[in-house]
């Protein structure tokens, strides 16, 4: 990369998020990716998620085999890191004080 690429407008050095920060926000979406496999379709319609992703949801809940199921939930993961999370957050609380299952999140 050359100095330009690393400057913004004012010619100061841009902070960028270092990699364990990047890594760490990709397995943040990635655990809210899981726990969105356990909302039903009545609670998914209103995120207006791409189809795509959807579908992903949907494959995650036929799959049974863990190394199957770990490597889509990458997959999710890495279809979610392009959204925005906050309206998502915001449904999976608001399933989690109705009664509802909140997804298991790994550590």
């Amino acid at each position: 990369m050359s100095d330009t690429e690393l400057t913004d407008e004012d010619g100061e050095y841009a902070e960028r998020p270092s990699r364990s920060a990047r890594k760490r926000a990709a397995e943040y979406a990635q655990k809210l990716g899981v726990r969105l496999t356990t909302l039903s379709e009545e609670q998914l319609r209103p995120l207006a998620l791409p189809a795509d992703l959807l579908e992903a949801l949907h494959e995650a809940r036929r799959l049974r085999g863990h190394s199957a199921l770990a490597r889509h939930y990458q997959y999710i993961g890495r279809l979610m890191r392009e959204l925005d999370l906050a309206p998502i957050e915001r449904v999976l609380d608001e399933a989690a004080g109705q009664g509802g299952t909140r997804g298991k999140i790994r550590r």
